[in-house]
């Protein structure tokens, strides 16, 4: 079985986390700041070095002040 963090989809989630923080007109380091990161692990979340869970996930949509039900639509459709 192929890792998720390889698939098409993976990517796809990724692309469409880049697209929502570069919309929201915030750097990677802005970003790190909101969710009390480092700018070096949002940007191997965003490259795909390091794996998000679904509840990172949640934090960083929230911090993005995105809906992650919206995400999710976006993300399947």
């Amino acid at each position: 079985m192929q890792k998720t963090l390889y698939t098409r989809e993976y990517q796809q989630m990724l692309m469409l986390l880049r697209e929502r923080r570069i919309h929201a007109e915030m750097s990677q380091a802005e970003l790190a700041k909101r969710l009390e990161w480092t700018q070096a692990e949002v940007s191997k979340c965003e490259t795909g070095v390091r794996r998000l869970d679904v509840i990172e996930l949640k934090l960083w949509l929230d911090a993005l002040d995105s809906d992650m039900s919206a995400f999710v639509r976006d993300l399947f459709k």
